[in-house]
């Protein structure tokens, strides 16, 4: 048990009994271990050069037992370091034997994915194993999990994983999009809108992607999708940029507030609610005022008026105008 702490079978045994009495000669040990004399011999003469056994003053041949608190503990931290070492090296080993593996096997790079339940197990792991930020393209005509049914995004934004999403308007005139989105979005994630994405992808940690090897949903190919599963390449990085080049035009997506006292929500210095700018992020993204008052349960009639109160307030003279002072004065 103790060759943690570098002891060999024989000196543990000796230790052992010599813990047990007060002094004990030489020639005892042996016979209480079982010991030849001369490895008796040995096996003292180790125990003393590591602090284990001394022999006794004034009494030739006798040796006692060294504190193993001082003798052992300071060994068992040493082996606990040199472990932490090891495991490091095997960790710098195990990361230069995959980029071996990846320079020589495209497989080890993408991995293919077919069929929806493999593709929904897939974007469930790559969430619950993220532990930094997903970054995310959602198109319209979902393939394999809708946003209702991502239950990992919420686990995942509750343990401070970031969430950039970016979704492209027609996604946003889809049934409960808005309701989806605003739960997402009080829940801490980061939204934008852009008029198209080029396909579908997710990111996990900047180390792991998901992205369509044929077009999916109602629109795509009609036998089961297919997509691939990227790992740390070039490739992986020119899914990244992709996204970050999206991200940068995208419009900035509100959820509405919580209403003040009163039933009304309090406006801010701009004097837009948190209401406006939630319906503003709607307008600037494109989508029409049908499906605006479609999704906010409104009716079209209120959606026209509330955008004529946000040109009033903001002293815009047309919706161009006013889509232009929401991103000059930083509205959403």
């Amino acid at each position: 048990m103790l060759g943690a702490a570098g002891l060999t079978a024989d000196e543990e045994r000796v230790y052992r009994y010599l813990v047990t009495v007060d002094t004990a000669e030489a020639g005892e040990v042996a016979a209480r271990t079982g010991l030849t004399a001369p490895r008796c011999a040995r096996v003292l003469g180790r125990l003393g050069r590591m602090g284990l056994a001394h022999r006794v003053e004034g009494a030739p041949g006798a040796f006692g037992a060294g504190p193993p608190d001082v003798a052992l503990l300071p060994r068992l931290q040493e082996g606990a370091f040199a472990l932490d070492r090891a495991r490091e090296a095997v960790t710098d080993l195990l990361e230069t034997y995959r980029d071996t593996r990846r320079r020589h096997d495209a497989m080890q790079l993408i991995e293919v994915i077919t069929g929806t339940e493999a593709l929904r197990h897939h974007l469930h792991q790559l969430q619950a194993g993220a532990r930094r930020e997903m970054l995310w393209f959602c198109k319209a005509q979902y393939v394999a999990m809708s946003s209702e049914d991502n239950t990992a995004e919420f686990e995942a934004l509750a343990r401070g994983v970031r969430y950039q999403v970016l979704y492209e308007r027609a996604w946003l005139e889809g049934p409960g999009a808005v309701d989806s989105l605003v739960a997402g979005v009080r829940a801490g994630e980061v939204a934008r809108s852009v008029p198209e994405l080029p396909l579908r992808l997710v990111v996990a940690d900047r180390a792991l992607a998901i992205c369509p090897l044929v077009p999916g949903g109602p629109q795509g190919s009609p036998g089961q999708p297919t997509a691939a599963l990227v790992r740390d390449s070039s490739l992986l990085d020119a899914l990244i940029a992709l996204f970050e080049r999206y991200w940068e035009h995208g419009v900035p997506l509100r959820a509405d507030g919580t209403e003040a006292p009163g039933g009304a929500a309090g406006a801010d210095a701009a004097g837009l609610t948190d209401g406006d700018r939630h319906l503003l992020s709607l307008l600037v993204s494109g989508v029409t005022d049908k499906a605006i008052a479609s999704q906010l349960r409104l009716s079209q009639r209120t959606v026209q008026r509330r955008v004529q109160q946000m040109m009033q307030v903001t002293g815009a003279a047309t919706r161009t105008q006013l889509a232009w002072l929401a991103a000059r004065k930083n509205l959403l």
